[in-house]
């Protein structure tokens, strides 16, 4: 009998610690925000999910609309990363797509929190460009992987 990995198992508590740390450093240099989220299953198509959760996340309520979700549907083997109009505008066509790859490279590689960590670092990279720190920013969202309880 197969066992089905759920989204609480995905990363082991250390490894959910070894992410929301990377988005911590990252958030550093970036008024963006930077959420990882994983459930087990959906039924629709991964981006409208996703866009979804990103709303009931409250990711659209930045100040200047600059949150970046990176979403993982764990049975589905599903993955999706979405910005806010404030980022999405201005990053070049297929960056999502190319975060997107790095992820599954590592996932299939069995290095999951490795691939959260250098897509952390990859959108971070594009906040930092365009949307630097301010001296008056503050944490608006928490940096903790977020998993749906079903």
């Amino acid at each position: 009998m197969t066992t089905t990995l759920t989204a609480a198992d995905f990363l082991t508590a250390e490894e959910r610690r070894q992410v929301a740390q990377a988005i911590g450093e990252a958030e550093r240099a970036t008024s963006g925000e930077i959420r990882v989220h994983l459930e087990d299953h959906i039924e629709e198509d991964v981006l409208d999910h996703a866009a979804f959760i990103f709303e009931e996340l409250g990711m659209h309520r930045t100040r200047d609309r600059n949150g970046v979700l990176i979403y993982v549907s764990v049975a589905d083997r599903k993955v999706a990363v979405i910005g806010d109009k404030g980022i999405n505008e201005l990053v070049p066509a297929g960056f999502w797509n190319d975060v997107v790859a790095v992820l599954k490279l590592h996932f299939v590689a069995g290095r999951r929190a490795d691939g959260f960590c250098e897509a952390v670092h990859l959108v971070a990279a594009k906040l930092r460009e365009r949307f630097p720190r301010r001296a008056d920013d503050t944490n608006e969202l928490t940096n903790e992987v977020s998993i749906a309880r079903r």
